[in-house]
């Protein structure tokens, strides 16, 4: 039995990295993460070690990467729909941040100086092919 692991995939946080490993273990392929605690402890050391790290036993890797890939990386709606965009159609949708109000800026400037997470961010949907941002009803 080749008893090497390898990582499959890397995560920004680890509630995205825990989804994604029930998905693969629900497979029934064995999974871990490593890292998680640490990010879990200081979110924003995340870009600077890499992420949480997924990582499944080398035999499995094959399986694990069509599991990953069966999962939608675009947004869908509270039906599962995938959401498009109301200009050009696309179905290829992200959830984003912004600060470009002011209001979400203010609260950004002030975490900034009391060393916090942001309290206030305004999200919006972008398109990936147009751009178009927008918000849906």
């Amino acid at each position: 039995m080749n008893d090497k692991m390898i990582t499959l995939a890397r995560f920004q946080y680890s509630a995205e990295a825990q989804i994604i490993k029930g998905r693969i273990e629900s497979e029934g392929i064995e999974a871990f993460l490593t890292d998680q605690y640490t990010i879990d402890t200081d979110p924003l050391v995340s870009n600077a070690i890499g992420g949480v790290k997924l990582k499944v036993w080398k035999q499995d890797k094959k399986v694990a990467e069509e599991v990953l890939q069966s999962i939608s990386e675009f947004s869908l709606d509270d039906e599962k729909n995938a959401i498009e965009c109301p200009k050009c159609k696309s179905e290829k949708v992200r959830y984003y941040t912004s600060i470009t109000d002011f209001r979400s800026f203010f609260s950004f400037i002030i975490c900034l100086f009391v060393v916090v997470l942001p309290l206030y961010v305004s999200y919006k949907y972008r398109c990936e092919n147009c751009n178009q941002k927008f918000n849906i009803s």
